[in-house]
């Protein structure tokens, strides 16, 4: 007497028999059947679930004669794949289903697997894009927040690692210019007018920031990675800005920085309480207007410690850099800097940070040589404000130029300016696409001088976007 599990079986094989002959268009001498879409559907998915894969991929690929964009038969083809152990293909299968399904849940069921399945191929780059693509058809917050984890697990076990951001900036400053076209030294007026070029232009400014590393080596103590990165910025002058500059071109304004990194960090002390370290040398150059403005070596080293029960995260940064092949002299110079940050998570959740910067420029002629410093306070709120989650900054600066030209004119004891300046920043995760979320930011400020050239204003809103994880 067969089994169950027997009996179950040979009932499945019969009617898979029946169903073969069926759509491919034969038919027994002395017997006819009769079996709807629907119930192929559901024997294919009994295969499956009985152990039997090579059946289930059969029956499938019969369905798909009769409909090609079946995607219940694709999906079911991929779980055949996978319990064979046939990644690529599961995989293969699993993107059809995604693509022919016509609701959230089929869909994320499709990208899921497809994610896994690639993922098992050794491709964790391809398992994030189509992790991305589950978190569009997240059914719930719970599956969008384990979504959101395993995207930051594939990202730690990954050796490639990408960013992407762009942003777009409506400004009254695409420039950097200057307030008025007089021009006053230590309170004096200076003959003439400053160019139309010289002043704060308005338009917009649209950036692109690419950034990417491999993972060289890494273990529990130490990792070596390769980065690149590319930045692009461009404008748009408005017909105002035309108006005050006819000879302007929007190409005048452009820039672009692109630079190799190489970049090692490993762990100081025992556990997290010593905290770590890195050091990394760069290599690049820096356009201006379609022309070089340098190339550049830099060394920059960096030192983190957590403290406090790791609310306080406390990093001191030192940077060498040496820019040469100038354009101007004043870009051929010697750089160095120092700077600190520490960050404070508050109890209600909320973080409280302070960033100091300090940098000395020694460059071949005078205008190019000075010191800076600048601190910058920021508070960022755990929980969102309406629909977005909201972060706040000021920033304060100090330049001193000892020696200063202003075109014909030696400015009497240097050149000094004053900045300060604030944003606001609105990040409404709850409008992702993918896991990327918008970004509004609104910037205001000015910097005062003692060289009126100087004296700018700003007030720009951008638009960018950023991943949630």
């Amino acid at each position: 007497m067969p089994t169950r599990a027997v009996r179950n079986r040979l009932h499945t094989l019969a009617r898979a028999v029946a169903l073969v002959f069926l759509l491919t268009g034969s038919a027994l001498a002395d017997s006819s059947v009769e079996l709807t879409l629907e119930q192929a559907r559901a024997i294919s998915v009994d295969a499956l679930q009985n152990g039997d894969p090579e059946l289930a991929i059969q029956m499938s690929r019969g369905l798909l004669k009769a409909n090609p964009r079946d995607p219940t038969a694709y999906f079911v083809i991929a779980h055949a794949h996978a319990k064979l152990g046939q990644s690529n293909l599961s995989r293969r299968a699993a993107a059809l289903a995604y693509r022919y399904s016509d609701t959230g849940p089929a869909r994320f069921q499709a990208a899921q697997l497809a994610a896994r399945m690639a993922f098992e191929e050794g491709k964790p780059s391809l398992a994030q894009v189509w992790l991305r693509r589950t978190a569009v058809y997240a059914p719930s917050e719970r599956e969008e927040l384990l979504v959101a984890r395993d995207y930051r697990t594939l990202r730690s076990i990954n050796p490639w690692s990408f960013r992407l951001r762009t942003d777009l900036r409506p400004s009254n400053n695409v420039n950097n210019g200057a307030d008025t076209a007089l021009q006053i030294i230590d309170g004096v007026p200076v003959t003439g007018t400053l160019s139309g070029t010289a002043r704060a232009l308005s338009g917009v400014i649209g950036s692109l920031d690419i950034a990417t590393s491999y993972r060289l080596h890494a273990d529990a103590r130490s990792g070596t990675s390769l980065g690149g990165r590319l930045y692009v910025q461009r404008v748009g002058l408005s017909s105002a800005a035309r108006d005050l500059a006819p000879k302007a071109q929007n190409s005048d304004f452009a820039s672009t920085y692109a630079e190799l990194s190489l970049r090692h960090g490993f762990a100081v002390g025992a556990g997290e309480s010593g905290g770590s370290a890195a050091v990394e040398l760069a290599l690049g150059e820096s356009w201006y207007g379609g022309e070089r403005s340098y190339r550049f070596g830099r060394l920059k080293a960096e030192r983190r410690w957590r403290l406090a029960e790791g609310r306080t995260l406390l990093m001191v940064k030192a940077v060498a850099e040496n820019r040469t092949k100038a354009r101007y002299r004043t870009n051929d110079a010697r750089i160095l800097g120092l700077g600190g940050e520490v960050f404070r998570t508050l109890g209600n959740g909320d973080t409280l940070g302070l960033t100091i910067a300090l940098r000395d420029s020694a460059a071949d002629y005078h205008n190019g040589t000075f010191a800076s410093a600048s601190v910058r306070t920021s508070y960022t709120f755990a929980k969102p404000v309406g629909p977005a989650k909201l972060s706040a900054g000021l920033v304060l600066g100090y330049s001193d130029y000892p020696v200063y030209r202003s075109g014909f004119f030696l400015v009497p004891g240097g050149r000094q300016d004053k900045s300060v300046y604030g944003d606001l920043s609105l990040f409404f995760d709850r409008y992702d696409y993918a896991g990327f979320a918008p970004m509004l930011r609104l910037r205001t400020g000015r910097k005062s001088s003692n060289d009126s050239r100087f004296d700018t204003r700003e007030l720009s809103i951008s638009l960018s976007v950023q991943s949630k994880f």
